[in-house]
């Protein structure tokens, strides 16, 4: 048996390092700097070749304390860069950017997680720069340090690059930080001030720039601002806002504006208050401003771009043409950040307006959204509400619609709505999830129209309602992950119900949706979740459950619900997050025994008569005043009555005193739907509910596995 080690794996200082041929060209000859750019071009014909060579690859090897241990750039273009073994790696950056590259080199050596092709520039001997782009590579144990490589830019690729980095991110916030680090290589500071509907997502016009309100989005580089000096983030003082306006608006045409040095500028902006607001420190610095121009008839202004450098490195007019480009061709970037900051905004805002506001009497509620990304595109379908149902029962719901973005959002609001909608009405929730099926099938149907590019089967909903007189849960189940309950006691655990397709699956897979009741007595408390909170690459989902149970099970009865909702998201959520994370707790607290009331009467004539001796009893021992005692009474007789006559069977009454109000229920074997009538002059009959809806305050009808229950309630 061979026992040779094997080769060791090589680093990647030396997997860059065997680049360095194939990229520089025979005879030493360097790709051309912004410096050099004219003599290129007069090249003699033989030389064409290399001169058209547009970068040269260089590395740098660091250990763990950033100080270069190694060194390959050998091409001429790195030419006066100090790039020694034992200096630090930080002496080779402008002053200003030490703090951005020194955090980003300390993020690579602790993540892991390479920083790939970001601008940067480099600092000669003689004081000059080269731009380059620098990308961070951890190196391979035992080594552990970092592989720093560079690829000198011309003029050409400088602006490829930097628009392709520009374009890599749909948050308006990263994308004028990338355009600021971009123009950074044409001087010392670079600024990006967006109208601040931009920034909000709204919409922009050409009409709307006299009325121009500017927010600093992006500045770099990193570092200590003096005071007054707009920090990204801030607004710019009106004052400042319309002066830019009025600058890169000249003649009602969008135009480069610059201004060479300290004393143009005093002269410019005129108030202190404004020159401080924008110039970074230095009086003597010159500015070009570059209006960020939306391409349309007539142009829309969505902001402006700001490069400062020093007074003696005036800008050239290929400099100013290149600057122009760069922000022409990454304009349409911001607008598209803009577009999708608006649907982050809309989406977001139905996420929480779906959200439960609070509990009641009878029952606590604290509730937590958190999104997986900031961005609407990692927004998804998540939902979670509870809401107090009109027969003094609480629903809780919990949902998980497929897919991410403005379609999710928008069938997660139609099925939230729509189970709101059919629970307030008394319907069963496996009957709620049967319609809700049978909307999810429709939306996904093409030949109606109603699909748009976007399908939602396989989404799933869970529905529990809380009756707290019998202390009792029912439940249904499309597809959902079982709802955690902690009793009293402290014992924590998923309920057991069976597992279902889910919502809109094919006709062969339906199967009925099952109905559970679960005893949950004052004290329980029940927690409703999506799928993002339990489900961990390094577990199983049994386990992510089992794990919420015990973080639940911690609960004490006087903890308030807000502060343990956020705790166990806190403890719980993934790292990193890669879906959506709600969750619902619920604490019940029901009503107290001596606030209710039921009877069970036989289905006979004298039925009211007996209703009423009972009912009047237990209204005097509440003391309840005499004209509610006496619209209770009547209300009762008038329900019983309806009872007896078009049903069958017994008859159950139950008074609740609940608030500020008086609920009375009237149960019985009959399916019939009572409606609302007007009763002819001759009727015998029909004027029963005409009475009972001018001596309630609301009044319905919800249906039960044996008939149905007619509710109405009477205020005290």
């Amino acid at each position: 048996m061979d026992s040779t080690p094997p080769p060791p794996s090589p680093s990647a200082f030396d997997l860059v390092s065997r680049a360095l041929g194939r990229y520089i060209p025979q005879g030493g000859a360097a790709a051309p700097d912004a410096q050099s750019d004219r003599a290129t071009r007069r090249q003699a014909p033989d030389q064409s070749a290399a001169g058209r060579q547009e970068q040269i690859l260089g590395a740098v090897n660091l250990d763990r304390d950033l100080i270069i241990t190694r060194c390959n750039m050998a091409a001429p273009v790195f030419a006066g860069l100090d790039a020694g073994a034992g200096r630090p790696f930080v002496d080779l950056l402008p002053p200003g950017d030490v703090p951005t590259v020194t955090r980003r080199l300390r993020q690579v050596v602790e993540s892991g997680e390479a920083h790939v092709a970001r601008i940067q520039r480099l600092r000669r001997e003689d004081g000059s720069e080269l731009v380059v782009s620098m990308s961070i590579l951890p190196s391979a144990a035992p080594e552990g340090g970092l592989t720093v490589s560079v690829i000198a830019m011309a003029r050409r690729l400088h602006l490829y690059a930097a628009e392709t980095a520009i374009g890599t991110s749909l948050d308006i916030g990263e994308t004028a930080q990338s355009l600021a680090e971009s123009l950074l290589a044409w001087g010392d500071v670079a600024a990006v001030d967006l109208d601040f509907a931009v920034w909000t997502g709204e919409g922009v016009s050409a009409g709307a720039r006299g009325r121009i309100r500017l927010r600093r989005a992006a500045l770099v580089p990193d570092r200590v601002w003096p005071e007054g000096y707009t920090t990204a983030g801030d607004d710019l003082p009106g004052d400042a806002s319309r002066l830019l306006a009025q600058a890169v608006l000249r003649d009602d045409a969008p135009q480069t504006l610059v201004i060479p040095g300290g004393e143009a500028v005093e002269r410019v902006f005129g108030s202190p208050r404004v020159a401080r607001a924008l110039v970074p420190g230095d009086r003597s610095a010159g500015v070009a401003c570059i209006p960020l121009v939306l391409d349309s008839a007539p142009p829309v202004v969505l902001g402006v771009a700001e490069v400062w450098r020093r007074a003696d490195c005036p800008f050239r007019d290929s400099e100013l043409f290149d600057l122009q480009e760069l922000v022409a061709r990454t304009a349409h970037h911001v607008d598209l950040a803009r577009q999708h900051q608006r649907e982050h905004t809309q989406v977001l805002a139905l996420q929480r307006r779906l959200l439960p506001r609070a509990g009641g009497d009878t029952i606590e509620i604290a509730s937590v959204y958190q999104p997986a990304t900031p961005d609407s595109a990692g927004v998804g379908g998540d939902w979670v509400n509870s809401f107090p149902l009109p027969d003094g029962r609480t629903a809780l719901v919990v949902g998980d619609v497929v897919g991410h973005g403005l379609g999710a959002a928008a069938t997660m609001g139609q099925l939230s709505m729509e189970a709101r909608a059919l629970l307030s009405a008394g319907l069963a929730p496996d009957q709620v999830l049967e319609h809700l099926d049978e909307t999810v099938t429709l939306l996904d149907d093409a030949e109606s129209g109603l699909a748009a590019g976007y399908s939602a089967l396989g989404s799933t909903c869970c529905i529990a309602l809380y009756d707290p007189v019998s202390h009792h849960m029912t439940l249904s189940s499309a597809g959902h992950l079982p709802p955690i309950l902690v009793s009293p006691d402290g014992h924590a655990g998923p309920l057991a119900i069976r597992p279902h397709p889910g919502l809109g699956a094919e006709f062969a897979l339906r199967e009925p949706f099952d109905v559970y009741t679960f005893g949950v007595p004052p004290g329980s408390v029940l927690a409703l979740y999506t799928d993002g909170l339990v489900e961990d690459p390094a577990l199983s989902i049994d386990e992510g459950m089992d794990r919420l149970a015990d973080a639940v099970a911690t609960v004490h009865p006087w903890d308030t619900l807000q502060q343990a909702v956020r705790h166990v998201v806190s403890a719980l959520a993934p790292r990193p997050q890669r879906d959506d994370v709600t969750l619902l707790l619920a604490r019940m607290i029901g009503y107290r025994k001596e606030d209710t009331a039921t009877w069970r009467l036989p289905a006979r004539d004298d039925a009211p008569a007996r209703a009423r001796v009972q009912v009047a009893a237990l209204l005097a021992q509440w003391r309840i005043r005499d004209d509610t005692r006496h619209d209770a009474l009547l209300l009762v007789s008038e329900l019983v009555t309806n009872a007896v006559r078009y049903a069958t069977g017994p008859v159950t009454v139950r008074l609740i005193r609940a608030g500020h109000g008086l609920l009375c229920e009237v149960g019985d074997t009959g399916n019939g739907r009572p409606r609302l009538r007007r009763a002819g002059l001759l009727d015998d009959g029909g004027r029963g509910l005409s009475i009972v809806h001018r001596l309630t305050t609301r009044w319905g009808v919800r249906w039960t596995d044996t008939g149905k229950v007619v509710w109405a309630e009477v205020s005290r």
